[in-house]
């Protein structure tokens, strides 16, 4: 005749099995998103390594002045991001947002193409600390508030 198996035998069983199910879930998340990781370059570090064509990442630096120029089509855009270290050229078509302008913060996120221009399919512009939407801009310290308080 055989012998149950012990209550703490059992609750060692179950945490094992419980501990091996969270290592394969994480494995499993791990090995599902590695295709979608975008990885984030400076110019520099593009240059001096860039990623392979094609390969989604993020770049980030500031936007050159001067270099800003719209195409005829109206919606594309070629600009260089530079981090004072090397430049970067970015072609990007959709809607700028507001904030984009020249030597400001930029993220772009795209793919470099093989003449080595990044491709953007989507771009982010940074700001500030000071950052003060337009329509609160000629707002005092009260009505900024008041105007806050509504939209909660």
């Amino acid at each position: 005749m055989s012998q149950p198996i012990k209550a703490k035998h059992q609750r060692l069983v179950l945490v094992l099995v419980a501990l091996a199910a969270l290592i394969g879930a994480g494995l499993l998340a791990a090995w599902a998103l590695r295709s979608q990781a975008s990885f984030f370059y400076l110019p520099a570090e593009m240059a001096a390594n860039p990623p392979e064509v094609g390969r989604a990442v993020r770049l980030g630096g500031m936007v050159e002045v001067g270099s800003i120029q719209r195409e005829a089509d109206g919606v594309t855009i070629r600009f260089v991001i530079t981090d004072g270290k090397a430049r970067v050229p970015v072609r990007f078509t959709g809607i700028v947002p507001d904030l984009f302008k020249e030597n400001s913060g930029a993220v772009a996120e795209g793919k470099r193409g093989p003449d080595g221009t990044f491709v953007a399919d989507n771009l982010l512009a940074k700001h500030d600390e000071k950052y003060v939407p337009r329509e609160m801009k000629d707002m005092t310290a009260g009505q900024a508030r008041a105007a806050v308080e509504e939209t909660k």
